[in-house]
């Protein structure tokens, strides 16, 4: 079973510098001086909320791992100063110079917040006896760190409960940098989470997993060197942590909205989101203080409805309306908000209208989606046309740094309607290589698409000499004047992107295309992988079973987990594996009785499970050839491929 499974979290560190890129051509110029006229950059109030309260940084601007290795460097968006360079579009370089603000920041007398550690914020809200810590980041590295800069500005105070707002790891992988497992276990801090957390947190990008790590790869730009030709940011923060993944079960779940809990003396109430940014989320509303915390739910940019990593397509009117609730619910009585990710802003009026005016623009976004869809545009027309009105345009908060009304657009026609368009055309489509091919042909042969594609880009016309180009690197990979010239062209898109993680992608594809791909082991979460439900071991089994290798083959064998209490018939017939719960009568061709912690071991580790069964630790009864022959019809994810060209 050698890695049979990869790690659950994305691998964000594939290795090496960016390649030399190209200069920003005099288009590009000119699209950055022509879109700067466009926004209202002598608004600064943004700028005050996201200093306001400073209270100072670490001395060192390296956190490590325990062997040594950089888990986060806040130095490294230094670069970060003065006006925008040509290689970077003037309205993002904006938001990542706000993003840019590390350090510990006070949001009121009794709450501080820790920006700048990792992709999102961790918050620490002073109790009676301790800290309440809200969203304890990635990694368990900077959680820590973050909490010795506390401790150093504010004082020594134990933490006594956590809470998770959602499921994404960025929210709760650090969880061991502030608490222990046996200060949990032991009633002394309570791990506070909406209802569905622990089932979605864990089976976020399991079954996608290896898809989801190498395209995450793209989304934030991984392989490339921050800096002023490289990554600038992640749009919702400066990028991912490189540590350890964490996570501790929650004790407490909120299953509805206007539950209330005191904890530690603090005064709380819920409002449940569940299906917005994630399946299982929620806000927090502090009355003493009339503070809101809008967790992920309303941004410093618009949202992914759907992430280009790939994941499930957001109910966007959900989100539009449970937005509408927070106004409805909190708007009149609050002061100060937070979210996770971002900076707060202050002022009863200054928060309800960013709620009103977020919230127009997810649903503009969807409504107006809809309408065109239903006037039979599909979805790379309405991305085409589809444009927020001017007056919610201009909030920088609905900008698309993250989110775009291009992607999103796209992502709502997906959820209505699929990805198929209705163009009888589109039924069976020809595989990309084989399509792109026959393009190059059709237009006289790679020598005259290339003419075509320098003519294109020498308009500026830089989207038509992509598709252009990608038919030929796609027709034959090894062409190093197609890849060179597509790398070209996509550094001149990732310069005039405002969406931060669509330079990402841009800018990472023009560096595979002329270094290829420099993967690295994926680093694995063992706090994520033992409180997988036991069924979904068997689904992530299900889809790594190859049929060419299983044939005709067939087998039944029962796995008996008995300090569980589990046991789960694990069939394969017609090269399909399914599992259900086993009676004692239940038939198999073997059973193999062990704690379910050697099979994880065994199948996230590769560690052959002969020594166990030789030293008694695990039993085998009935055919011992069975599970060789189950492990043999098993795959191996392919990891790193790739994506700028086709697989083999």
């Amino acid at each position: 079973m050698r890695r049979l499974l990869t790690a659950l979290s994305a691998s964000l560190a594939l290795a090496g510098p960016a390649a030399a890129a190209e200069a920003p051509s005099a288009a590009t110029i000119k699209a950055q001086a022509e879109l700067k006229r466009t926004l209202p950059f002598e608004d600064r109030q943004d700028f005050d909320f996201a200093s306001r309260g400073y209270l100072g940084t670490l001395a060192d601007p390296l956190i490590h791992r325990a062997d040594g290795g950089v888990v986060w460097d806040l130095s490294a968006y230094d670069f970060l100063k003065g006006e925008a360079p040509d290689t970077v579009n003037p309205s993002l370089w904006r938001h990542a110079q706000l993003l840019a603000k590390s350090g510990l920041f006070q949001v009121s007398e009794t709450i501080w917040q820790v920006r700048g550690f990792d992709l999102a914020n961790i918050t620490f809200i002073r109790g009676e006896t301790g800290w309440i810590v809200i969203d304890p980041l990635t990694t368990a590295e900077t959680a820590k760190a973050a909490l010795a800069l506390v401790t150093e500005k504010l004082g020594a105070r134990p933490v006594v409960a956590v809470i998770y707002t959602h499921s994404h790891t960025d929210h709760f992988g650090g969880v061991k940098g502030v608490v222990s497992q046996a200060d949990v276990d032991a009633g002394r801090v309570q791990i506070i989470a909406p209802d569905g957390f622990l089932e979605e947190a864990v089976s976020e990008n399991v079954i996608a997993g290896p898809a989801m790590s190498r395209r995450a790869a793209f989304q934030f730009g991984t392989p490339l060197t921050p800096g002023v030709d490289g990554q600038v940011n992640a749009g919702i923060g400066k990028g991912v942590a490189r540590g350890t993944i964490t996570l501790i079960a929650p004790t407490r779940s909120i299953d509805k909205t206007g539950e209330t809990l005191t904890v530690d003396g603090v005064k709380i109430e819920f409002q449940v989101t569940p299906g917005t940014e994630a399946p299982a989320e929620m806000n927090l509303y502090f009355p003493d203080l009339r503070i809101l915390c809008m967790a992920e739910n309303a941004n410093v940019t618009m949202h992914n409805v759907l992430t280009p990593r790939g994941a499930l397509v957001r109910d966007v009117k959900a989100w539009a309306d449970y937005l509408s609730e927070s106004i409805r619910l909190y708007g009149g009585r609050t002061d100060v908000m937070f979210t996770s990710h971002g900076w707060p802003r202050f002022g009863g009026e200054v928060v309800l209208g960013f709620l009103a005016d977020h919230r127009d623009a997810y649903k503009f976004l969807h409504d107006q989606t809809v309408r065109l869809m239903n006037q039979g545009y599909v979805g790379a027309e309405i991305a085409n046309r589809l444009e927020l009105p001017p007056v919610l345009a201009r909030q920088w908060f609905n900008r698309g740094y993250y989110g775009t009304m291009s992607f999103n657009s796209r992502a709502v026609y997906q959820r209505y309607m699929g990805w198929y368009d209705a163009n009888p055309v589109n039924l069976a489509v020809l595989p990309p290589a084989d399509e792109a091919a026959r393009y190059v042909e059709a237009m006289g042969g790679a020598t005259q698409v290339l003419a075509l594609a320098k003519a294109a880009s020498d308009k500026g016309d830089y989207r038509w000499a992509a598709t252009l180009l990608n038919k030929v690197v796609l027709a034959d990979p090894s062409d190093g004047k197609a890849r060179e010239a597509l790398a070209r062209v996509y550094d001149q898109m990732g310069y005039q992107a405002e969406s931060a993680i669509w330079r990402n992608i841009y800018l990472t594809g023009s560096s595979e295309l002329r270094g290829g791909i420099r993967p690295s082991p994926a680093a694995g979460s063992s706090d994520m992988i033992a409180n997988l439900p036991t069924p979904m071991i068997f689904d992530l089994l299900a889809v790594r079973l190859d049929p060419k290798k299983v044939g005709d083959g067939a087998l039944r064998i029962i796995f008996d987990f008995p300090e569980r209490g589990e046991r789960y018939l694990v069939q394969v017939r017609h090269g399909v594996l399914t599992a259900e719960p086993a009676g004692a009568e239940a038939k198999a061709d073997a059973t193999l009785t062990l704690p379910r912690a050697l099979l994880l071991q065994s199948l996230f580790t590769g560690a052959s499970l002969a020594p166990k069964v030789m030293s008694g630790e695990a039993k085998v009864t009935g055919n011992p050839m069975a599970l060789q022959k189950l492990v043999s019809w098993f795959d191996r994810p392919a990891g790193a491929f790739p994506i700028v060209t086709r697989p083999e």
